[in-house]
């Protein structure tokens, strides 16, 4: 078996609970208090055919969660199952969040994070995206998100030299 996206269907539901608190642990210790993707509720998510999982023969290596809106995507979260961090999953599960936005047609690639994941701000960077702005996180009073987007080039420009 080779690494492979599937979408997440409800039997995931847990694995996916339990990868995403795995991931973000060092921020839930950094912060004293879990990051949003902790926290949310991945049911509709996962209904919506909104999360996609990266599979590997080890197993479960990491997931994306992606939204597509009228003009963008916007990614809510990518996580890497610990053990599985620094060996290119996060990249894959990028590269499939843009791979999905320009099959849906859409142009711009969206994220935000927090302005204290600083690693994940500079990776996200490095990747293409630019900051579009600060604000203050209504859900975690003192927190700032970071908003970052990428301009993606359309299907038919990628295929052309």
């Amino acid at each position: 078996m080779i690494d492979t996206f599937t979408q997440a269907t409800e039997a995931d539901l847990a694995a996916v609970l339990a990868l995403t608190e795995a991931a973000y642990r060092p921020y839930t210790e950094l912060f004293g208090a879990p990051p949003l993707p902790v926290t949310a509720d991945y049911t509709a998510p996962i209904a919506a055919g909104q999360v996609w999982l990266r599979r590997t023969p080890q197993g479960l290596a990491g997931l994306l969660v992606l939204e597509r809106h009228p003009d963008h995507a916007m990614i809510e979260s990518v996580a890497v199952a610990p053990d599985c961090q620094g060996q290119g999953h996060g990249l894959a599960l990028l590269r499939l969040a843009e791979d999905l936005a320009r099959e849906a047609g859409l142009s711009e690639l969206r994220l935000y994070t927090n302005a204290r994941m600083e690693r994940n701000i500079a990776l996200y960077a490095r990747f293409g995206f630019r900051e579009t702005g600060r604000r203050p996180n209504p859900a975690r009073p003192g927190w700032t998100i970071v908003d970052m987007a990428k301009q993606l080039s359309s299907v038919a420009a990628a295929g052309e030299g």
